[in-house]
Order: C-alpha cells, then sequence, then structure tokens
C-alpha cells in the first residue's frame, strides 16, 4: 500500500525537492537506528503530533502505522495513554484526526 501524501506537502516538495529529500531520510534513518517495530515507530510519532496538535502528522503517522501492521485498537490504546500527559484536549483532537484515516481506509 503506497503512501498518500497531501497535495500541500507534493507541492512543497518540488518547489524544494533536496531539501524535502533531507526529512524524508532523517526519518527513515530514526526509524532505522534501533530496534522497534515500524508499527511501533509510527505510533510514537503519531503522539507526538497529538501533543503538538499536528493534525497532518497524526494523519500521516496513522496512515503509516496502520500500512506497517498496527491495528485500529492498538492506535486507539496510544491515544488513551496520552489523556494523563497530554491532556484532554489534545487526545480528543488526536481521535478526531485518527478517525479520520481509519474511516477512510474502511477499518
Amino acid at each position: 500500500m503506497a503512501t498518500e501524501y497531501p497535495k500541500h506537502f507534493l507541492k512543497l516538495k518540488e518547489k524544494y525537492p533536496q531539501l524535502i529529500e533531507a526529512y524524508e531520510r532523517a526519518g527513515e534513518l530514526g526509524r532505522k537506528a534501533g530496534p522497534l517495530q515500524d508499527k511501533y515507530t509510527h505510533l510514537i510519532q503519531m503522539a507526538a503530533c497529538v501533543a503538538l496538535r499536528s493534525e497532518g502528522g497524526v494523519h500521516s503517522h496513522t496512515r503509516r502505522a496502520l500500512e506497517a501492521g498496527t491495528t485500529p485498537e492498538e492506535i486507539y490504546h496510544a491515544l488513551a495513554l496520552l489523556i494523563s500527559s497530554a491532556g484532554f484536549p489534545a487526545v480528543s483532537a488526536g481521535f478526531s484526526w485518527v478517525n479520520d484515516v481509519i474511516e477512510e481506509k474502511g477499518r
């Protein structure tokens, strides 16, 4: 399953191809730097995006976590774990962004 990128990201990539290539490579190197499986690295990155209230980041890492074999239940559990650290408003927003992707994928 190929990752679907938002139009604005593709336009940025077209305008600054070397910068975006370096950005993507840094993410790839970070994921490969240790023993965690991709499904867990994307859950961690999704959680960070929830805390930062980055809708696009939550969408991206939710899609990528699903592609890496993470179940919707695992994603929802990761969100639940954030309530005491990121706060209910951030988790509530994150829940809606995760649902965007899960509903889009028909899961």
